[in-house]
């Protein structure tokens, strides 16, 4: 009997232990079988014995227009896509009550279109409708149009208001902090974001968008965006030199006084990778950030494009209307080797390319006040790609060498991560036709070089300010990654 006794109490142990695993297992497994399906998000549990507030997203789709010969053509009117955008809150047990903020951003991957009439008439339009049904009527970086006549497939004439989308790309707030209150712990308080783009037919000769594509996402969720400038930003503590950081404000002896935020230093975390989503970045697809100004990032190659004369012309001249060589090698054979999602980030910068005198004793301020400061020539071209300027190369030094004259900047190349390379530079002598600035590996400036002379280009560029940060140190082995 009492044999009995302990075999029934080893059962109810070992029954006890199997319950517990399987629950375990369970657990485990939904656990991750939600991850697996992207299950959203739940918000911070309040304080209490209740169930949590419970806050959701979910977007029905991305949004695609795609015009081609057989869904578009005169009487056929319209083509569009909508997507609708849904915040849920259910409050926790304990309080039946519950408010969050969230944000919600449109955000256009890839645009092929352009304008194909002479006054820029607007061909895609997107509208917002925000949970209460009323139309967004605001979203910096894009322009609301209101009522634009089209045809519709019936022959009846309608209009369209909206923001216009022609030709944008980049990440647009559509609102943000936006409040969600649940006032039940049963039923959700739902909020929808009803949006659509539309591809307007003028009822012209629109022939030069057949055979394009707009695709975009919308995003909702509890965090703020951050824009790689922000980032960049984020990671300057306020003392000069961490994080490989420094702001060219008024008070930083010897610097820019531009209010830059620019890299120096042997070799700062400020890897991109640029034009790959692959998961280890190629390292033809490296580049590193010279420095946040304004709102924009500026990255260089991190390596060389390859070796090109800056013209053969034999002249330096530069302007809108007459272009060297580097130009043409720089924005349109380079330019060509990048997809068009890609190209869509890099925003045409204006740069200054009217040039400066030689001078064998300028410091990197020096040079700064004469190449694009407040000594230097109005000339500018507009442009996606260009080169470094002298004054980028004299700053990515370690400070320490800031008062040196570039002539003699040998010493401060094991401290300038730009360090390296025999390259050409975008300034031109404005002292002699046939000289360009060059930087040599190394380490000093000289800007006595004849253009029509082969050397080492690095493209640089300015990213678009709508650019978001996504993840990476900023090291080659884990570079930044951006939207």
């Amino acid at each position: 009997m009492e044999e009995k006794k302990i075999d029934r109490k080893k059962l109810e142990i070992i029954i006890i232990t199997v319950a517990t695993i399987l629950i375990a297992i369970f657990s485990v497994t939904y656990g991750f079988f939600q991850d697996q399906i992207g299950a959203p998000t739940n918000a911070n549990v309040n304080i209490g014995t209740g169930t949590p507030d419970d806050l959701r997203f979910n977007v029905s789709k991305d949004i695609s227009i795609n015009v081609n010969q057989f869904n578009f053509g005169v009487g056929a009117g319209n083509q569009s896509d909508s997507a609708v955008a849904i915040a849920s809150l259910i409050a926790n047990s304990t309080y039946n009550t519950a408010t969050y903020t969230y944000y919600v951003y449109f955000k256009i991957n890839t645009n092929e279109y352009i304008y194909t009439t002479t006054d820029n008439k607007p061909e895609i339009i997107l509208t917002v409708t925000d949970p209460n049904g009323n139309p967004v009527t605001a979203i910096d970086g894009l322009t609301y149009v209101q009522n634009i006549q089209t045809t519709t497939s019936s022959g009846t004439t309608q209009t369209v208001s909206g923001f216009d989308i022609t030709t944008a790309t980049g990440t647009f707030a559509v609102a943000s902090n936006y409040t969600i209150t649940s006032n039940s712990s049963t039923s959700a308080t739902t909020q929808n974001w009803n949006f659509t783009a539309t591809f307007i037919n003028l009822e012209t000769d629109q022939a030069d968008n057949t055979g394009k594509t707009l695709d975009a996402e919308i995003l909702i969720q509890q965090n703020e965006l951050q824009t790689l400038a922000d980032y960049v930003i984020s990671q300057y503590t306020g003392v000069d030199g961490e994080n490989g950081l420094y702001y060219h404000d008024a008070d930083l002896a010897n610097g820019a006084g531009d209010n830059s935020y620019r890299y120096a230093g042997a070799n700062p975390n400020n890897y991109v990778c640029f034009g790959s989503d692959a998961a280890s970045c190629p390292s033809a697809n490296l580049y590193r950030i010279i420095g946040v100004f304004g709102s924009e990032v500026k990255l260089i190659k991190s390596t060389s494009y390859g070796s090109y004369v800056w013209n053969s012309g034999k002249s330096n001249t530069w302007d809108d209307s007459t272009k060297p060589d580097i130009y043409y090698t720089l924005n349109e054979t380079f330019l060509k080797t990048i997809n068009n999602t890609w190209q869509n980030k890099i925003a045409t910068h204006a740069y200054k390319v009217g040039g400066m005198s030689y001078s064998t004793t300028n410091t990197a301020k020096q040079y700064y006040n004469t190449e694009v400061g407040s000594s230097s020539s109005s000339t500018t071209d507009s442009m996606k790609i260009g080169l470094m300027y002298v004054s980028d190369f004299g700053f990515a030094a370690s400070p320490d060498y800031w008062t040196t004259e570039l002539f003699n900047y040998e010493p401060s190349k094991s401290s300038n991560w730009l360090a390296g390379l025999t390259e050409w530079t975008i300034s031109r002598s404005s002292g002699s036709a046939i000289y360009a600035f060059r930087v040599s590996s190394a380490g000093y400036v000289r800007g006595d070089r004849g253009v029509s002379t082969t050397l080492a280009v690095r493209p640089v560029f300015y990213l678009n300010s709508s650019i978001s940060y996504v993840s990476g140190s900023g090291s080659s082995a884990d570079p930044i990654r951006i939207n």
